[in-house]
């Protein structure tokens, strides 16, 4: 195995895959280069005497600049380096659209296809309440379906509560009323009982409207003030979507119809160098099977932005980047908050220093694509190819804000490990074996064979196999455990 890894013939560091100790030797590019200090796996190292002021080079872009002197074979971190980010920028479109191509795979995914043409890959029984104000009683619900019925022919009958829905105002409240509505005509739910109280900003009848239209057999609504006991109506309802549903099948469906979000969480050293390029080789691929994936966390694109520009198919799609970039970064500025507070403490100490140094590990995960369309919060996605969306870093609002895109799955890159799940599978891949190994209950992929002399071909395909059989109806670690729900973007007042 590789003890250390220089990424690009540019830059002036190279990564330590394993515990490095002062005194030893490392050969790069035919230069021995001794440690002058102990450098932790993930973490960087020094190639040649970097002035101070001169930027840090890594993946071939900057990540910094000097803050000191540093000496050839001295430990690289935030010590001595420091961002060279800061407020908007102005752009200008440079294409640079140079796709992989891959050839037709004849394979096809067994989902469920809905009446509109969508697929599923699960078939559940949601409950959405319109307001938090309900979610008792939609917990009540569910659990009277599950004790009573035979429900086995689902995958889950599942309340997603949240705590929105009323005393919202502007923007926040149209933010919760549309994530649900797309909930509602999320393909993965076969059938769906919306639960309202009757006196809450998000009336069942305004909300309608913004579902638009809606398959009234699998789609049913309940209001509460309305009934003389909501648990009880709630179950006879479940009852006949719990039949209606027992009939559904998998089918054969064409790759063209998966749609994958991708997201990192808890990256750290190793996340630019095996699971966001592994993702990002599966993007492109899926891609040309005409697929779709959904790239989001906008702060963490903040420095490497210029790369998803020069890849817009057009100036009208680059436009719109530079309006998600610099959109995100006023956001910020309204709340008096610092635009680069990145990276976290996790990520600093699996070896990430800058947020350039992030971001541009964080979009390897979107292949070499062309960037065809860029989605505002809570858009459903409309073109085939390469999407960019708006939404946070944060772990699960951005996961939950690409399944109410319309993905069926979300592939999250990780090499510190979480639990959660949103509330469509969200496959947990480790940047690092080690993390794997520790954390078997939570890390459905390794990625970390990438730099332990596994070809990147054969972990693609084991990794093509592994996402299909998902899509299949292969459960996910937090699938087994039940760790699943939905988190909606907030930014305003409540009342």
């Amino acid at each position: 195995m590789k003890r250390y890894l220089k990424i690009n013939e540019a830059d002036d560091v190279a990564i330590a895959l394993d515990d490095l100790s002062a005194g030893e030797v490392i050969e790069v590019d035919g230069k021995q280069v001794t440690l002058a200090e102990d450098v932790a796996k993930g973490h960087k190292v020094a190639l040649h005497a970097i002035a101070e002021g001169e930027n840090v080079i890594k993946y071939g872009y900057p990540i910094g600049h000097a803050i000191c002197p540093i000496a050839e074979g001295e430990w690289i971190h935030s010590h001595n380096i420091k961002t060279n980010l800061h407020d908007n920028l102005e752009y200008t479109y440079t294409p640079k659209i140079a796709p992989k191509h891959y050839p037709a795979d004849q394979r096809k995914v067994m989902g469920y296809e809905r009446k509109n043409g969508d697929m599923g890959i699960r078939n559940e029984l949601w409950i959405i309440p319109t307001v938090g104000c309900v979610n008792g009683q939609a917990e009540a619900i569910a659990k009277r379906v599950k004790a009573e019925m035979d429900c086995s022919h689902l995958d889950d009958v599942r309340v997603y509560t949240h705590p929105y829905g009323c005393s919202q105002l502007g923007e926040d409240h149209r933010n919760t009323r549309k994530a649900l509505a797309d909930m509602v005509h999320h393909p993965n739910a076969g059938a769906v009982l919306v639960l309202g109280l009757g006196c809450e900003n998000n009336q069942v009848s305004e909300f309608q409207k913004e579902i638009g239209s809606w398959d009234e057999e699998r789609v049913r609504f309940i209001v509460a003030q309305e009934v003389e006991d909501e648990i009880e109506e709630g179950v006879k309802v479940c009852g006949e979507l719990v039949e209606i549903t027992r009939h559904d099948k998998r089918t054969p469906q064409p790759l063209s119809k998966l749609k994958i979000g991708l997201k990192c969480g808890g990256s750290d050293g190793f996340s630019g160098i095996t699971a966001n390029p592994l993702v990002g080789l599966f993007s492109d691929w899926l891609i040309a099977q005409g697929g779709t994936t959904i790239l989001t966390e906008v702060p963490e694109m903040f420095g490497a932005e210029t790369i998803l520009m020069d890849r817009s198919e057009n100036k009208a799609i680059f436009d719109q980047t530079v309006s998600l970039i610099n959109d995100f970064k006023d956001y910020f500025k309204r709340y008096d908050q610092p635009i680069y507070e990145n990276p976290s403490p996790g990520n600093k100490k699996g070896g990430i220093t800058t947020l350039e140094e992030k971001s541009l590990g964080c979009v390897q995960k979107g292949g070499a694509a062309t960037v065809v369309d860029v989605l505002d919060y809570t858009d459903r996605v409309k073109r085939r190819g390469l999407n960019l969306l708006q939404a946070p870093g944060n772990d699960l609002v951005a996961s939950s804000a690409l399944a109410l895109s319309g993905c069926q799955m979300v592939l999250f890159t990780t090499g510190r490990g979480t639990p959660f799940g949103s509330f469509v599978p969200t496959m947990k891949i480790s940047t690092n074996s080690r993390l794997y190994e520790f954390k078997q209950c939570w890390i459905d992929f390794n990625a970390g064979t990438m730099v332990e002399d596994e070809d990147a071909n054969d972990v693609l395909n084991r990794f093509i196999d592994k996402v299909l059989a998902t899509a299949n109806g292969e459960w996910l670690k937090h699938e087994q455990t039940g760790f699943k729900e939905v988190a909606i973007f907030k930014t305003g007042v409540t009342l």
